[in-house]
């Protein structure tokens, strides 16, 4: 699929770039690139692992020049003994063809749930944060990641089933308390770009439900609690497939909230949707938590309300007994360690 970053890159770059890339595919204990200060080159590092994600064994690098040289010498990091990396890719290559067969006849839209699915119910996150799980190789094999590994894997998927997409990386802000970048992932679908954040929906998902906040979101939408990306990736305007709104469960009214959670109180099913009512303002959701325990009440059940707040979304389950309301503001959270 497209080099995204090296098609952004000017000549002097790119040629560090194809350097690099040479120089990693052939498993060189260390190898001559164009010189070029270290800052830049720490960003083509990143990038060109960004645009290929399926080269997964290395992690980190070093490097050394002369004074006179015109040349610097890398020194790659490698993840795994050299002697065990082609195995490796044998396997990975084995592995994912195998997870993208079932979903290869599938439409665009149809083949991005299924790898967002797969991601949410077979991934767990690395609190450890090893390396591996920075990689593809931890989610696709070990199944465990964290952002950067698992949007490289959605990346990889899609890859092989003809989606275009893209990792988007966006930088720290310890101000805010985000101590790490955060990676997640552009799609186009049907010729239109949004954003799609697995990390995000695999750490909100629980109670065998599945969540997609974050899938297909515009720019709008999506920076509501996401920083802004280091480097430029295409503009998302549209939100006509976002999850929610595609399945019809992102609801403007009161009355309409009110009759599906009486629906779901009469079957004892958990409520799950978006408020597209205007913004979700502490009055608009202490509305929304009235029809929740009047209704619940009705039936001698007692509501427990989850809200995404950034992205609008609730989820409500309601089990047997009568009391207070229980409400928790959930977190989607995952960065990378720089």
């Amino acid at each position: 699929m497209e080099p995204f970053y090296y098609n952004r890159m000017d000549k002097e770059r790119q040629a560090v770039y194809r350097a690099m890339q040479q120089g990693l595919l052939s498993l060189a204990d260390s190898f001559q690139i164009p010189r070029i200060d270290g800052h830049a080159l720490s960003d083509i590092f990143f990038e060109l692992r960004l645009d290929h994600p399926e080269i997964f064994w290395v992690s980190s690098f070093k490097y050394r020049y002369f004074a006179d040289s015109p040349n610097l010498i890398f020194i790659p990091e490698y993840l795994f003994e050299k002697s065990k990396i082609k195995d490796h890719q044998k396997a990975m290559k084995a592995r994912v063809e195998k997870l993208a067969r079932p979903a290869a006849k599938l439409s665009e839209l149809e083949k991005e749930k299924y790898i967002h699915d797969f991601i949410c119910e077979n991934i767990h996150y690395d609190k450890l944060k090893k390396p591996y799980s920075h990689e593809i190789i931890g989610p696709l094999t070990q199944g465990v990641g964290v952002c950067e590994g698992i949007a490289k894997a959605v990346k990889l998927l899609c890859d092989e089933l003809g989606i275009w997409c893209i990792v988007a990386l966006s930088e720290a802000n310890p101000e805010k308390g985000i101590k790490y970048r955060h990676a997640w992932n552009v799609v186009r679908i049907d010729g239109t770009y949004y954003h799609l954040d697995a990390t995000f929906d695999n750490t909100l998902s629980k109670d065998d439900t599945i969540r997609y906040d974050y899938v297909n979101l515009a720019d709008k939408q999506i920076f509501r609690d996401h920083e802004p990306v280091i480097w430029k990736v295409p503009a998302c305007t549209d939100n006509d497939h976002f999850y929610y709104r595609e399945k019809k469960v992102s609801w403007t009214t009161m009355d309409e909230v009110r009759n599906r959670t009486r629906q779901a109180v009469k079957k004892n099913k958990i409520l799950l949707f978006h408020w597209r009512g205007g913004y979700l303002t502490k009055e608009v959701l202490k509305e929304l938590l009235d029809v929740f325990h009047e209704e619940a009440k009705a039936k001698e059940k007692q509501a427990y309300v989850s809200v995404n707040w950034p992205q609008a979304v609730l989820r409500v389950r309601f089990k047997e007994g009568v009391g207070e309301e229980l409400l928790e503001m959930e977190e989607a959270d995952d960065s990378v360690k720089d």
